[in-house]
């Protein structure tokens, strides 16, 4: 038999040292447990045990629209096993074959993000396929974002998610993700190719993994998760970004939901739903040193009908109390739907004449607050009228315009008059039509597209080098 040379052998040295628990075989190589026996029972039956027991446990009503991401801790399950299953409850409710783990990196320093793209993982319930076709579609070395072993060799906060994986979905494949140091073009990267994923498959589902605030006492650590939860559950990264930089709140997996709150926004996420929230201190009795944690969902939701009737009120009063006594009037609402961030227009007819219009194409402060904010534009600030007058208020017709997302046009065939809106950009130019106006001056889509290119100050035929953006929106009359 010939005899191997000395630099093969170092060769397997290192990719072994580089792989860690990876063990290859046929299939494709398998991570084996790291955190198995520490954060979580290594006995498959014992495991078994308490991951249905957590689950049986999470009693959490149904919630309506699409479910688009979860937030769950990651510390060891005596902690927070009984709080994450609360996010995977929700699972059992859904049809999902595809889950994306993105994970904060605790042991690797590296940039970017590292994507496990071939193989396995294995728990002691059994392995997990890797949805390699997927995986692989993320890799981009420019965009820092490649597969890093060591990322995933000793990271306890994707593995302890999978256990209630293999508990809550009976057939699934997942796609690895862990977040070291990202880089603007790993951000843009990585979001841009998971919403497309998710666009193309709504049975995919993203699950962030962040523990909250860490080592403070009991109260301190409430007020802290207390801010987190709330830029959260109104979707807003902003908001969110600021206080983490601002240190009046704290996330262990920041990236990774921030990632997700990204991705879940531009994928039509209307508010975030928290299940659950605990911290150590309520397992261990210790209030003086405490570690946060919470179950959310990222949902897509429609506009109920009273929300719809309350936004419609709202604009009318505000736009009433503001022409009166240059004020508009206060208000407060208990609907998370309203309380999340959003996208409106608030309109004013009169006599079936435009009289003012006034929006905000992004979502960037509460949906409540924001047709306030329009509201009194559209009466008084709008460049193309004079303020509304108190002698008006008695015929003026109001609408209420709650957009969607912006999705790029492919094809000009797609543009569904009645149904999208279009929003063109080119250089410093932009202008926005809403989806009414096409039907109501009962346009085709190529006189629309020449339209929205006039609004934006261009020639008529600018749609063809600029970008265009569809959208939906929720007309309120």
């Amino acid at each position: 038999m010939a005899r191997r040379p000395v630099w093969l052998y170092a060769l397997i040295l290192v990719l072994l040292l580089l792989a860690g628990t990876l063990v290859f075989s046929a299939a494709g190589p398998m991570k084996e447990p790291a955190v198995a026996g520490a954060f979580y029972p290594a006995d498959k039956d014992k495991l078994a045990g308490l991951v249905s027991g957590y689950l049986s446990h999470a009693e959490t009503p149904a919630q309506d629209g699409r479910l688009i991401a979860l937030i769950a801790p990651h510390a060891g399950y005596e902690y927070s096993g009984q709080v994450a299953a609360y996010a995977y409850k929700h699972l059992a409710e859904r049809t999902v074959d595809t889950v994306i783990i993105l994970a904060p990196s605790h042991y690797a320093a590296f940039t970017g993000v590292s994507v496990y793209a071939k193989g396995s993982i294995r728990t002691p319930l059994g392995s997990i396929k890797i949805n390699e076709k997927l995986a692989a579609s993320l890799l981009n070395k420019e965009a820092n974002v490649t597969f890093y072993p060591p990322a995933f060799e000793k990271e306890h906060a994707l593995e302890v998610q999978l256990p209630f994986l293999q508990t809550a979905l009976k057939d699934l494949t997942i796609v690895p993700i862990v977040i070291g140091q990202p880089t603007r073009a790993s951000f843009e990267h990585l979001t841009g190719k998971l919403v497309a994923m998710l666009r193309k498959n709504r049975n995919a589902i993203i699950i962030a993994s962040t523990d909250l605030s860490h080592y403070h006492d009991d109260r301190t650590a409430r007020s802290m998760d207390t801010k987190a939860l709330d830029a959260i559950t109104r979707m807003s990264v902003e908001d969110l970004e600021q206080a983490l930089s601002n240190k009046d709140c704290e996330l262990c997996g920041a990236y990774p939901v921030l990632f997700t709150m990204a991705v879940a926004r531009q994928l039509g996420a209307t508010h975030g739903v928290l299940y659950r929230y605990a911290n150590s201190g309520d397992v261990t009795n210790d209030r003086t040193s405490v570690v946060g944690y919470a179950a959310l969902g990222l949902y897509q939701g429609s506009l109920t009908g009273s929300e719809r009737s309350e936004l419609l009120t709202l604009a009318r009063t505000t736009i009433e109390s503001y022409v009166k006594t240059g004020k508009p009037a206060e208000h407060t609402t208990r609907s998370p739907r309203l309380l999340a961030n959003g996208a409106v227009f608030v309109t004013i007819n009169r006599n079936h004449l435009l009289r003012g219009c006034i929006g905000n194409i992004q979502p960037v402060m509460p949906l409540y607050r924001a047709v306030i904010s329009n509201a009194v534009s559209a009466c008084s600030r709008d460049p193309r009228f004079p303020p509304l007058r108190k002698d008006e208020l008695s015929d003026m017709e109001i609408e209420v315009t709650v957009l969607s997302p912006f999705e790029p046009l492919v094809d000009a065939k797609d543009i569904t008059i009645g149904r999208h809106g279009l929003y063109l950009v080119q250089g410093m130019n932009s202008g926005i039509l809403l989806p009414q106006v096409a039907a109501e001056y009962q346009w085709n889509a190529l006189t629309f597209l020449q339209q929205v290119s006039v609004k934006a100050g261009l020639p008529a035929d600018a749609w063809k080098h600029g970008q265009i953006y569809t959208f939906t929106a929720d007309v309120i009359r």
